[in-house]
């Protein structure tokens, strides 16, 4: 497991880097997600409109 410290006067701040990208990693997931749940909700009211015509 990969860790870093990082002092900032008398702080000592413990990163985890496995955990960090793991959480970057679900974020950009959830980013896509939510794109592709925009995107089709956006294509849906497209199609419901139009037939509505």
């Amino acid at each position: 497991m990969k860790r870093k410290l990082i002092i900032d006067g008398n702080a000592v701040f413990e990163l985890d880097e496995e955990c960090m990208l793991k959480k970057q990693l679900d974020a950009e997931k959830n980013m896509e997600d939510t794109k592709r749940e925009t995107r089709n909700l956006k294509e849906w009211k497209e199609t419901y409109y139009n037939h509505r015509r």
